[in-house]
């Protein structure tokens, strides 16, 4: 296996990680916040330096290799999407974001098997990428608030959650739009019309 696949099999390894970090004060109770927000905050940003490394060894090496073109995307989704349902939980992501994400992605996913079966590839959009700044900000600024709670939580909160509400919307809306737009690029292809019904 690549060093970048290495990688990318790290990044997976420390979704679980998050999600139990996260945990820990609903398991064992209040006395475990900050230790909890300064565990997430670790694998957060573990997570976020291997993709970024990852990318950047496969192109100057030219390690890029058929496992890493699946497995990165997958890990990248596996991974905002795990972040997300936590901050829906801690009550900082609207459900209304939540659910316009969760559905993107799983028909995004769903899509790019078509695509795959057929043999075809549709080209990013700006929207796509749009939808990914805005998927890192929320995250950042969200493990920031969460964080900053765990260590001096006070009436800077309302505010802050203000700013998040806008984030999340904005996640939402780009996602939706790197949706259609990828929708409608397929649909203009017609790269699936002759699939069997």
């Amino acid at each position: 296996m690549t060093i970048p696949n290495k990688l990318t099999v790290l990044r997976l390894s420390l979704i679980p990680v998050f999600f139990i970090s996260f945990s820990l004060p609903g398991w064992f109770g209040p006395s475990f916040k900050t230790l909890s927000a300064v565990l997430m905050f670790i694998c957060y940003a573990a997570a976020e330096l291997s993709d970024l490394l990852d990318g950047k060894i496969a192109r100057k090496y030219n390690l890029v290799t058929d496992l890493g073109k699946v497995m990165d995307p997958f890990a990248d989704c596996l991974s905002h999407l795990t972040y997300f349902v936590c901050f829906y939980g801690l009550g900082i992501m609207p459900a209304f974001a939540l659910m316009i994400i969760l559905w993107r992605e799983f028909s995004i996913s769903f899509l790019r098997m078509l695509m795959m079966s057929r043999g075809k590839a549709v080209a990013a959009n700006i929207y796509g990428k749009l939808k990914t700044c805005f998927y890192a900000l929320t995250s950042i600024l969200s493990i920031i608030y969460i964080v900053a709670d765990g260590f001096a939580p006070g009436s800077w909160e309302n505010s802050y959650r203000s700013v998040l509400f806008v984030f999340f919307s904005l996640a939402a809306l780009f996602s939706f739009l790197s949706f259609t737009t990828y929708l409608k690029a397929i649909i203009d292809s017609k790269a699936l019309s002759g699939m069997t019904r």
